[in-house]
């Protein structure tokens, strides 16, 4: 049995390629490409390229502070969780991709049994924007997005 896949092996193929494996060890090595996360912000700047979308324009769109938001794409910065959601936001996401773009910042997914959480998955779903996102927050007395 082969263990080496294409580069865009869906995640459920290659988690059941996991799970029969015998030999963990060379699963890795055949597999190491495609275990790999990109850095976040080269991530963010390659997405933006490849949608058509301005960096300025996203990091307006993200409600983020101008300076920090630029940091955050040429990678003097680290972002926090709501960070990473406020630009998931900001890059027009939906949840499958905000989901992608928490786990490439090493932040956990957003989970629905958590209502903060729900609440932010309704507003994706539903495509609003972050400020009105921020409504649905504070209408619902839930903790805003960057903690305002």
């Amino acid at each position: 049995m082969t263990e080496i896949k294409n580069k865009h092996d869906p995640t459920g193929d290659f988690l059941s390629r996991l799970f029969r494996t015998e030999d963990i060890s060379r699963f890795i090595e055949n597999n190491a490409f495609q275990m790999e996360l990109p850095e976040f912000h080269v991530y963010i700047t390659d997405f933006c390229k490849t949608s058509g979308k301005v960096p300025e324009q996203v990091i307006l769109q993200a409600s983020i502070e101008r300076t920090y938001g630029h940091q955050l794409f040429n990678g003097t910065r680290k972002p926090s969780r709501d960070k990473v959601i406020q630009l998931a936001f900001g890059l027009e996401l939906d949840v499958d991709g905000t989901q992608k773009l928490l786990l490439i910042a090493g932040k956990s997914a957003l989970y629905p049994k958590i209502k903060r959480d729900a609440a932010i998955i309704f507003c994706l779903v539903n495509h609003k924007n972050v400020d009105e996102t921020q409504s649905v927050l504070h209408s619902l007395g839930l903790t805003l997005l960057g903690g305002r």
